[in-house]
């Protein structure tokens, strides 16, 4: 599976258009009700999308001319606009997250190619690629679209992303994976064997889904969250 963000821009465009129709449909007071995340409302989740957004165009920004400019200021910073941002109107939030949107986008496509390769920094990643933005966005995309508890669930991922997701180094490698049809999706030696569809796995080690659909001895996931 690949990694080019050239390629996934793509894949991201369309993560993207179903959050914007997902969203688009919690006018009124939808906005206000509970999200899947701990203290958050689905105001808080469109909230720190939009963040987010402005967040990886700042790191293409310290990819594309060198000047360092972090995704966020501070924590205590990040999490002063998300809560900030939380109760506004649905148009207000809804028109925000779309403009952030399209500024991303227009960085992506604006990047060099040499772009890519440049260091940059967010989180406890340490240096990383410039090409790593695009699939964490659209990790972002897909896991908090999920979080709305909007009707999206991980049932609607596309197949190629919870395969990448299985993949993917931050995801926690507890045990060896064997979809339904008895492939084996991933082997980690020494570990319980998990089996089910690739989006209930997925779900269940990204901390979307209790592991209901899947069978074996599912090891605990409490110190990776």
């Amino acid at each position: 599976m690949t990694a080019d963000p050239l390629v996934l821009s793509a894949e991201l465009d369309r993560a993207t258009a179903r959050l914007l129709d997902t969203v688009r449909t919690l006018d009124g007071n939808g906005l206000v009700a509970p999200s899947r995340c701990d203290g958050w409302t689905r105001g808080h989740v469109v909230t720190h999308l939009a963040r987010n957004a402005d967040a990886y165009r700042n790191l293409l920004h310290w990819a594309r001319t060198g000047e360092k400019t972090p995704a966020y200021a501070s924590r205590e910073a990040r999490e002063a606009g998300i809560a900030a941002g939380a109760p506004r109107p649905h148009e207000e939030q809804l028109a925000d997250l779309i403009n952030a949107c399209d500024l991303l986008r227009e960085s992506m496509e604006t990047m060099p190619a040499e772009g890519w390769t440049a260091l940059v920094e967010w989180g406890s990643t340490g240096p990383t690629p410039a090409a790593r933005v695009v699939w964490a966005r659209i990790c972002e995309v897909e896991l908090h679209h999920v979080d709305l508890d909007a009707g999206y669930g991980p049932a609607d991922w596309p197949a190629s992303f919870a395969l990448r997701i299985l993949h993917d180094p931050a995801t926690p490698r507890v045990a060896t994976l064997v979809s339904d049809d008895g492939t084996k999706l991933l082997t980690v030696a020494d570990a319980p064997v998990v089996t089910g569809p690739a989006h209930l796995l997925a779900a269940w080690l990204t901390g979307r889904g209790d592991g209901t659909g899947l069978t074996g001895d599912l090891p605990s996931l409490e110190a990776w969250k």
